[in-house]
């Protein structure tokens, strides 16, 4: 009889970043406190406060966290080249399928950013640290896929891509179409559109 497999413990830091993140999408900031993450994640009191010691450090490695899992909505294997001949379709593909994945299976994580980019709004040590993740990881990149487009202004370009991603993102998880999620192929075919008409194919 074969031994069953043991599932390794999230290391400390990322269980309290994890349960920050769903705190904020359940209980909004509000609810966001040391002790109620402790409770939450089933950590001795005072486990939080060891790690994040004010409110300002755990709402930083919040967004720290949010970053990195909303970057493994995709990965590099799944990132098409936009200079081959198919190279739009592929990436139209690409980003639904990313932002497919988010709104059916990470809504959690889509309701915690609005929660810290309002935040990040009313405290400028946090709007610091939400534009670094937010440009190293999504705005760069974006530009960079629109420039091997071919884009003549890949960061116009890119912010197009970008707001109609967070436009649609906040009406599925919290607006006015929260209850219909667009399937993978409505997300494609609105992809194309968008990345067609900019780039004038």
């Amino acid at each position: 009889m074969r031994p069953e497999k043991t599932v390794p413990a999230r290391p400390r830091a990322q269980l309290i970043a994890d349960t920050a993140l769903a705190l904020l999408a359940e209980r909004g900031m509000r609810g966001l406190t040391h002790r109620a993450v402790d409770e939450a994640a089933g950590l001795p009191p005072g486990s939080t406060s060891n790690h994040a010691r004010t409110r300002a450090a755990l709402l930083e490695a919040a967004v720290r966290r949010l970053a990195e899992r909303e970057e493994a909505m995709l990965t590099p294997r799944e990132m098409p080249d936009p200079a081959e001949a198919d190279g739009l379709d592929a990436l139209a593909d690409a980003l639904a399928l990313a932002l497919h994945r988010s709104l059916t299976g990470q809504r959690e994580l889509v309701l915690a950013r609005y929660e810290l980019a309002l935040e990040a709004a009313r405290r400028p040590e946090l709007r610091e640290v939400y534009d670094v993740t937010g440009r190293d990881r999504f705005r760069a990149p974006v530009i960079a896929l629109m420039t091997a487009a071919g884009s003549p202004e890949p960061e116009r370009h890119a912010m197009s891509v970008i707001a109609w991603c967070d436009g649609l993102m906040f009406s599925c998880a919290a607006g006015s179409y929260h209850a219909e999620v667009p399937s993978r192929t409505e997300l494609r075919r609105g992809f194309r559109e968008l990345l067609r008409g900019a780039l004038g194919r």
